[in-house]
C-alpha cells in the first residue's frame, strides 16, 4: 500500500503553522444555512492548501471539502476534508479545535489524519498500521467500566426540532448518571483524547462526512470501535452525492462502547 501516513503527517505540518499563525487573529461569519456553524478565511486557506496537496500527489482521486464542495473524478478514492473542526472554538481563539483529513476507498476510512495546532499534536493511520500521536504509537482507554471514565458528548441545537435536542439531553442525562465526569469541546480534539486514552468514548449525533472519515480509522486503529450512535455500522456510499447528509457517531474502546449502547438503546425506536 502507498505510504499515506507520511503524506497526511507533512500535510498537516503545514497547515498546523497556518493555524498557528491566524489563532487569535481570525473573524468569522455565520453560516446562512446553518447558525451551528462558522467559517473563517483560515478555514478556506487550509483547505485550499489541502485540496492542492492531494491534487499534485494523487491526481485522480476525488477529494471532498467542507467548503470547497464535492470534486468528482469519478475514483475509488475519495480524500476528505475538515480544514478546521471546531471552528467557533477558533474564531474565539480557543485551542480546543483541529484539523483533519482522511481517505475513503471505495466508501471503506483506510487512512486519515488529525492536527491539533495548539498542542503541536499530529495523529496519523491507516488501515493494518497502527494510530501514531506525533510517531508515538496511541491505544484507546483500558478502562473497563464506564464509571471509572470521561466521556465527551458534542451536541448542537435544533431550532427547528426541539423535541429531537430535547430527546437527546434526556439520553445526554443518562449517559452523565453512569460516567465519571463529561467533558466536551464538541470538535475533533475530543477523539483525539479517546484516541490516546484519555477520554473512554465521544458522541455525537450531528455531523457530516469530513467530521468522520479521519476520526474513524484512527480510533479503529487505536483499538477502538467506531459506529453510528445506535452501533450500526457508517455508510458513506453516498457521500459523493450528498455531502452534506447528516451522520451521528459514538467512538469509544470496545468495552466501553457495548456500555454505553446498552444506555442509548433504551431510547431507541
Amino acid at each position: 500500500m502507498i505510504n499515506y501516513q507520511n503524506f497526511i503527517y507533512e500535510s498537516l505540518q503545514k497547515v498546523t503553522k497556518v493555524a498557528k499563525d491566524n489563532f487569535g487573529k481570525v473573524s468569522s461569519i455565520t453560516k446562512p444555512e446553518d447558525n451551528n456553524q462558522v467559517l473563517t478565511k483560515t478555514d478556506l486557506e487550509i483547505g485550499q492548501l489541502l485540496i492542492s496537496a492531494i491534487e499534485k500527489k494523487f491526481p485522480g482521486h476525488n477529494i471532498i471539502d467542507e467548503e470547497a464542495g464535492v470534486i468528482n473524478k469519478n475514483a475509488d478514492f475519495t480524500w476528505v476534508i475538515d480544514p478546521i473542526d471546531g471552528t467557533s472554538n477558533f474564531a474565539n481563539a480557543s485551542p480546543l479545535y483541529g484539523c483533519m483529513f482522511g481517505l475513503l476507498h471505495e466508501q471503506q476510512p483506510i487512512a486519515g489524519g488529525i492536527a491539533l495546532p495548539y498542542f503541536s499534536e499530529i495523529f496519523t493511520a491507516a488501515s493494518g498500521s497502527g494510530a501514531f500521536c506525533n510517531g508515538k504509537r496511541i491505544h484507546v482507554s483500558n478502562e473497563k467500566r464506564l464509571s471509572d471514565c470521561l466521556v465527551a458528548y458534542g451536541i448542537d441545537g435544533h431550532s427547528n426540532e426541539p423535541d429531537f435536542t430535547r430527546t437527546e439531553c434526556k439520553i445526554l442525562a443518562e449517559i452523565i448518571l453512569n460516567i465519571r465526569n463529561l467533558r466536551t469541546s464538541n470538535s475533533v480534539f475530543d477523539i483525539a483524547l479517546v484516541a490516546k486514552g484519555s477520554y473512554g468514548a465521544f458522541l455525537n449525533r450531528t455531523s457530516k462526512v469530513w467530521d468522520n472519515v479521519a476520526q474513524q480509522i484512527i480510533i479503529e486503529e487505536a483499538g477502538g470501535k467506531y459506529t453510528n450512535f445506535f452501533g450500526d455500522q457508517i455508510d458513506y456510499s453516498n457521500s459523493m452525492h450528498e455531502p452534506n447528509r447528516n451522520y451521528s457517531f459514538l467512538a469509544a474502546s470496545p468495552e466501553i462502547h457495548a456500555q454505553l449502547l446498552r444506555i442509548i438503546n433504551i431510547f431507541r425506536h
